[in-house]
């Protein structure tokens, strides 16, 4: 069985079981392991009662394993946990309830108890309102939009792939630097 003809036979059987691999989804042996998850899908809800902070900024970055969206919260504490993450059939603007649109499979609407604003007036303020962070080419975040702020909240649209688990933690500020107390939304590529 050590022929030419059945090793011709043998590699044609691998390459075409590692292309079936490729177009179903699947990773090599070990890379499963490493990005595997236990998050889920359900809300992630945090309150604090006690926040005095403002929404200073949005950003987004990609992992090996999941996309990254980061909400930097400032003011006068270098702690922050007030929160509502969660999936939704559609976003809705703050104040109006206007539909805020978004693309791909799925919206996550992110809700952060702080407002965009201070009593100096804004503290963040997105220059185009649709596309909060650009996410082109990210494998599974779509779209982030920007819902509004009101009422001393903010809300966000993150527009994703699919439905898939995600978890939600806050990083503290350091005193005396410029880190910021940040809320960090981490959304899985696959389950």
């Amino acid at each position: 069985m050590n022929s030419p003809r059945y090793r011709s036979v043998a590699l044609v059987l691998a390459v075409l079981t590692a292309v079936a691999a490729v177009l179903v989804g699947a990773t090599p042996a070990g890379a499963a392991d490493r990005c595997s998850v236990s998050w889920g899908s359900l809300p992630k809800v945090h309150d604090t009662h006690a926040d005095t902070e403002t929404l200073n900024g949005v950003r987004a970055g990609r992992h090996a394993c999941f996309d990254r969206l980061v909400i930097d919260i400032g003011g006068q504490d270098a702690t922050f946990g007030s929160y509502d993450v969660r999936y939704v059939r559609t976003v809705l603007a703050e104040g109006s309830g206007a539909v805020v649109p978004l693309r791909g499979g799925a919206a996550l609407q992110v809700v952060v108890k702080a407002p965009a604003y201070g009593e100096h007036g804004a503290t963040f303020q997105p220059r185009n309102p649709r596309e909060v962070v650009a996410v082109g080419g990210f494998t599974t975040f779509r779209q982030v939009a920007w819902a509004g702020s009101f009422e001393g909240q903010t809300t966000l649209g993150l527009g994703v792939r699919a439905r898939l688990p995600f978890r939600v933690f806050t990083l503290d500020g350091t005193p005396n630097t410029d880190h910021t107390p940040r809320l960090v939304i981490d959304v899985a590529h696959r389950w």
